[in-house]
């Protein structure tokens, strides 16, 4: 992976901390309104690392697939990541 690797193996521990808290607030029956604020927190950071994952693709699995004119299946997966994104 060609993407900031430190920074969203950063990331991916920051969140893993978080769905283990978001874990023992169920566990501890806290209040749905800041269980779900934990979750939409972690939900945010994971779309940031998968932004940067995608971003990093793009410029450059993508651009040499498009330095060429042979069909490349890179640029046909990363078009199905996107509609996957977007939904």
């Amino acid at each position: 992976m060609k993407a900031k690797k430190r920074d969203i193996v950063h990331k991916l521990k920051i969140a893993r901390g978080q769905i283990d808290g978001i874990l023992q607030m169920v566990e501890e029956d806290r209040y749905c309104v800041d269980i779900s604020t934990q979750l939409q927190s972690t939900q945010a950071l994971l779309k940031s690392a998968n932004q940067q994952i995608m971003q990093a693709h793009i410029r450059s699995c993508v651009r040499e697939a498009l330095q060429t004119d042979v069909e490349n299946p890179k640029l046909e997966e990363a078009l199905r990541l996107l509609e996957k994104m977007a939904q």
